[in-house]
């Protein structure tokens, strides 16, 4: 195996106490803010020990078989990806998903760096793995899922993807005001804002909204709501628009719906400062949603491409 001809991208994040030190200056500093709320700093400390343990047998590992560079997830957004690149995110889900949305089908090997801390639904693998399977994804002979993204468009054509969903809505909290079509029905809303989420988010966010509904309806004595499950390689978007609020001027009557390639779901901002459009609960990566920007939500063309 020529290890020259092969690339490995290694995206790692920063822990928790490197996210403290970033705070408070000082390892110490952050003791002591952690220590007089009565919190253990110890364990702030076991994590990013065993964190670096294991990004750097994954570095180790993978030195055997690639050329490899790494970067911080915080310059993912302005990283380009070669055709033929390995990329490997050492953290948690929510790393993985950011990674992904922003690559175009190359394969994402996301590894569990603490099994004892995280649970890890996106992170099939731990550091020691990397000997067996990366070169099995060098020779192309691995097993994948594959992950439907939706994508946001903006008539000025700025374009973000998603993993797991989409908010449209505003930044702080009073109402987002917008207009909603779907399939050439459109409405005049008011609400907290609308959840679009794939068939991988539909665990998160649309599941706290769907919570909601169910609960409304046992109160009022209504039955079972369904909650529908798709798989991550669905094809299919769904949205869900929070507290929609019906007046004069407002409607209620859009609030549910799939999205398919075949299908169309855009909204136009009536709001004149803070309407924003982010993906995935990363509020920095965000489209500004103003007075008269539409948007259009669907299907993307890419798909990720999660090693099994």
């Amino acid at each position: 195996m020529d290890r020259g001809m092969n690339k490995v991208i290694i995206i790692k994040r920063r822990t928790r106490l490197e996210e403290l030190k970033r705070r408070y200056n000082t390892v110490e500093q952050a003791r002591f803010y952690v220590e007089h709320l009565g919190a253990d700093f110890n364990d702030y400390i076991v994590e990013n020990e065993i964190y670096y343990m294991a990004l750097e047998r994954v570095r180790f590992l993978a030195e055997k078989y690639a050329r490899v560079q790494e970067i911080d997830r915080d310059y993912i957004p302005n990283m380009i990806f070669g055709d033929k690149d390995i990329v490997v995110a050492v953290g948690q889900d929510g790393l993985v998903a950011n990674v992904m949305k922003y690559l175009d089908g190359q394969p994402l090997i996301g590894v569990n760096p603490d099994v004892k801390r995280w649970d890890g639904k996106l992170l099939p693998f731990e550091a020691g793995d990397m000997d067996r399977i990366l070169p099995a994804v060098i020779k192309n002979v691995f097993n994948e899922k594959q992950i439907t993204m939706g994508k946001a468009e903006t008539t000025d054509g700025q374009i973000l993807y998603a993993v797991n969903d989409f908010f449209v809505g505003i930044n702080n909290h009073t109402s987002a005001r917008y207009h909603i079509c779907y399939n050439g029905v459109t409405e005049n809303q008011s609400s907290s804002g609308v959840i679009i989420s794939t068939g991988l988010g539909m665990t998160g966010w649309h599941s706290s909204v769907m919570a909601e509904f169910r609960g409304m309806a046992k109160a009022f004595n209504l039955g079972e709501v369904p909650d529908p499950q798709y798989s991550w390689d669905s094809g299919m978007l769904i949205f869900q628009v929070r507290e929609p609020y019906p007046s004069r001027f407002t409607e209620a009557g859009l609030v549910y719906g799939n999205v398919t390639p075949d299908d169309t779901l855009t909204f136009v901002s009536n709001m004149a400062e803070n309407g924003v459009v982010f993906s995935d609960g990363i509020l920095e990566d965000t489209i500004d949603f103003n007075a008269g920007m539409e948007l259009r939500v669907n299907v993307a063309e890419r798909i990720g491409r999660l090693v099994v």
